[in-house]
């Protein structure tokens, strides 16, 4: 019977090698990489069955890689990992295509489980979040609104600026001008009322592009 292929994305290179131990026998890892624009250049020529995928990784954050990976490999199933409890998070994450939310102190009894049943077609919730995931649903039916008004490229320039990157950087990170991420950059700040820097990193938290 073929071992399902998984790809492990995560910034920390002890987890990553402590999931490898984990699944190995039971999966074939088929690929690691540590931040969400490595994962969506790897993943569609490694064809991995399921991803365990990191929310809060550098660059794009597991959240934005992983809706945008559901773009490229509509058949992949998310397997979410975070330190956050924030069930609102949780939320989040099942509405950019989830299969599975755990959290990472949880992770060493339930991902063999999570990826079991993503690969069965069924959601898995840890149980720790699952309660408070009714209760935010309950209270915002619709998820945050703010963030539907940026296009997939704004959220992207937020997040690199936000990390502390120079135009620059995220420029190069992108492949596009400064000049372009200037423009993206100035756009979101007129359009949202955000007048400094300072404000448009709390922005970048408040609203996830940047996980903490």
């Amino acid at each position: 019977m073929r071992l399902p292929r998984v790809m492990l994305a995560d910034d920390h290179t002890i987890l990553l090698e402590a999931f490898r131990n984990l699944l190995e026998g039971k999966c074939q890892v088929v690929g690691t990489v540590s931040d969400g624009r490595a994962l969506l250049k790897e993943a569609p020529a490694l064809r991995p069955d399921v991803v365990v995928v990191d929310i809060g990784m550098p660059l794009l954050n597991g959240l934005e890689a992983g809706r945008q990976l559901k773009e490229i490999l509509p058949a992949v199933k998310l397997v979410f990992l975070t330190m956050n409890e924030d069930p609102d998070l949780a939320v989040e994450a099942m509405r950019a295509g989830a299969s599975a939310y755990l959290l990472k102190k949880s992770a060493a009894s339930e991902l063999f489980r999570a990826i079991q049943n993503a690969l069965k077609g069924k959601k898995y919730v840890t149980p720790k979040i699952a309660r408070g995931m009714q209760q935010s649903f309950i209270r915002n039916p619709q998820g945050r609104s703010i963030k539907k008004t940026l296009t997939t490229r704004q959220r992207e320039v937020i997040q690199l600026l936000a990390e502390g990157k120079s135009m620059k950087e995220a420029a190069d990170c992108l492949d596009l001008t400064p000049r372009t991420v200037a423009f993206h950059k100035y756009r979101v700040m007129e359009e949202l009322g955000l007048k400094t820097n300072a404000d448009l990193v709390q922005f970048a938290i408040k609203n996830r592009i940047v996980v903490v």
